[in-house]
């Protein structure tokens, strides 16, 4: 049996597509719009209450992505993130979730990738040093078994958009946490780079997101 001089330089590329996984495909996808919003509090957004400020321990939180290719996939985060739960009548519905993120920060499991992802090609951390996202709405209620759906700016890559997904948010008499996994299109912000002809990068990366913040005793 014969085989073309170009099947057998493309049958190591369709193996490669065809045995890897990505790692998106069953995470939801967030809903992602124009943001059409200013900058809001907690008390404006939802009326008067009893706002507790709250500060997220940088120990104790973590945000963190996956992105994939065509031969295999690779996990990161940021070392370098902070923020605030605005806690009010200690009801999440009510309440407020502000993270801001230094993107110099960002680690990865390939040394050579995450210089490449600090560069004009990716995250491009010298022009766009900060990325953060600021909820407009918190609803009862999201996709997969969260407790409910969270709503807010994300600014990235200076692109701002609307997006909407699910989290899990819980409120304790110690803390008030959000944890969440979802997947965003990175071109949605502006991070377009294709990759290699041969070793694609897949436009969907996932997002996941683990914020705690102790209250006051």
């Amino acid at each position: 049996m014969r085989f073309s001089r170009n099947y057998v330089y493309l049958l190591p590329l369709l193996l490669a597509a065809a045995g890897c996984k990505n790692p998106a495909d069953d995470k939801p996808k967030a809903t992602v719009s124009d943001s059409a919003t200013g900058v809001t509090t907690a008390a404006e957004t939802h009326g008067k209450g009893t706002v507790e400020s709250l500060v997220i321990a940088a120990n104790e939180s973590k945000v963190g992505f996956v992105g994939s290719k065509v031969t295999g996939s690779h996990e990161g985060s940021f070392s370098s993130a902070s923020g605030t739960i605005d806690l009010v009548d200690e009801k999440a519905e009510k309440s407020k979730v502000m993270v801001s993120i230094d993107t110099e920060s960002v680690k990865t499991d390939n040394e050579k990738l995450t210089g490449h992802l600090k560069s004009p090609d990716f995250f491009d951390t010298a022009k766009f040093p900060k990325a953060t996202f600021t909820s407009t709405e918190i609803k009862p209620g999201g996709d997969k078994g969260a407790t409910h759906t969270l709503t807010g700016d994300l600014d990235l890559h200076g692109v701002k958009k609307k997006i909407s997904f699910p989290a899990t948010i819980r409120v304790t008499p110690d803390s008030a946490s959000t944890d969440a996994e979802f997947v965003i299109n990175r071109k949605d912000f502006g991070i377009v780079y294709a990759g290699k002809a041969d070793d694609l990068i897949r436009d969907e990366v996932v997002i996941k997101l683990s914020v705690k913040a102790p209250r006051k005793k």
